[in-house]
C-alpha cells in the first residue's frame, strides 16, 4: 500500500506512541492530573500507582542491564553470512537510515552514522566482487516537509569510496522499509540479493524483502551491541548498574526496529 502524505504523516504520528520515554510523561501527565484534582482517597491512590509506575518504566527503560541483552537478541537475529566460493547476487541494497540536513551550523548536508555505516558495508561487498550493481535506496523520510533525499547522499559517499556510477542504482522514493522493499521490486524485479541494514533493523527488513519475492540474503552491519546476549554479562562494570540515555535509545531503537513498516 501506498502512503498518501496524510497517511504518511499519521503513521508518523502513530508511531511515536511506541517511543517508551512517551510512556514515562504520560504516567508523569497522568499524575500531575491526578494531584491537581480535588484531592480524595482513590485519586490519591491513582496518583501514587501512576508515579510509582513511572518511576519504574524509567529506570527498566534506562537501565543498560535490561537494553543490552534486549538489543543483542535482535542484532543477532541474523549472523554474517558465510559466502561460499565464486558466490554472486543480482544486487547488492543497502537501506538508507537517514540524513543531517545542512544549517547555519553545519556546512553541508550530510549522512547520518547509520547511512554511513551501512554504505560502506554494501561498498565492501561490491569490491569483494559478489554483485555487479549496488542499489542504494531511500526517500525523503520527513512527513511534514521536504528535506534532502537518503539515496543521493549514499551515492556520493559510495563514489567517494571508489565505486563508479555505472554500479550504481538510487531509488529514491521510499519512506519506510515497507516502501524501501515495494520500490526495489519496482527496479530488479524478483531478484537475489545482498540486503544491507543495521543489524537490529534486519529481521524486520528481511521479512518485508522476503514477502515482495525477493531472494534475500541478510548481511547485518552497525552492530551496537559487543556481544550477544548469552555472553552479554560478562563486560559488566560499575556504571552498568546506573540508569543512561545511552540504554534508552537503545530501548527506543529496539521498539522502533521490531514494530511498524
Amino acid at each position: 500500500m501506498e502512503l498518501t502524505p496524510f497517511l504518511f504523516g499519521l503513521y508518523k504520528l502513530v508511531k511515536c506512541a511506541i517511543y517508551p520515554l512517551n510512556w514515562v510523561l504520560l504516567l508523569m501527565a497522568l499524575t500531575t492530573l491526578w494531584l491537581l484534582l480535588p484531592m480524595n482517597p482513590r485519586r490519591l491512590r491513582w496518583a501514587r500507582i501512576s508515579s510509582i509506575s513511572a518511576l519504574i518504566l524509567l529506570l527498566t527503560l534506562s537501565s543498560p542491564l535490561v537494553a543490552r541483552p534486549l538489543v543483542s537478541s535482535l542484532e543477532a537475529w541474523y549472523p554474517m553470512p558465510m559466502f561460499v566460493k565464486d558466490a554472486h547476487y543480482d544486487a547488492i541494497v543497502v537501506l538508507g537510515g537517514g540524513v543531517l540536513e545542512q544549517g547555519t551550523l553545519r556546512p553541508m548536508t550530510d549522512l547520518t552514522s547509520y547511512s554511513k555505516n551501512r554504505t560502506i558495508c554494501g561498498v565492501d561487498l561490491y569490491d569483494q566482487g559478489y554483485a555487479d550493481k549496488l542499489v542504494l535506496t531511500g526517500g525523503n523520510g520527513h512527513a511534514f516537509k521536504d528535506s534532502p533525499k537518503d539515496s543521493p547522499q549514499m551515492k556520493r559517499w559510495a563514489q567517494r569510496l571508489g565505486i563508479p556510477d555505472r554500479a550504481i542504482v538510487t531509488e529514491e522514493h521510499s519512506r519506510t522499509t515497507f516502501e524501501n522493499a515495494s520500490e526495489t521490486k519496482r527496479l530488479l524485479g524478483a531478484a537475489s540479493i545482498l540486503l544491507v541494514s543495521s543489524a537490529s533493523h534486519l529481521p524486520r527488513a528481511a521479512a518485508l524483502f522476503t514477502k515482495q519475492g525477493f531472494r534475500v540474503t541478510p548481511v547485518p552491519c552497525d552492530f551496537q551491541m559487543q556481544d550477544r546476549p548469552e555472553e552479554s554479562w560478562r563486560r559488566l562494570d560499575p556504571f552498568d548498574f546506573l540508569p543512561n540515555d545511552r540504554a534508552i535509545q537503545h530501548t527506543t531503537g529496539l521498539l522502533r526496529n521490531g514494530s511498524g513498516w
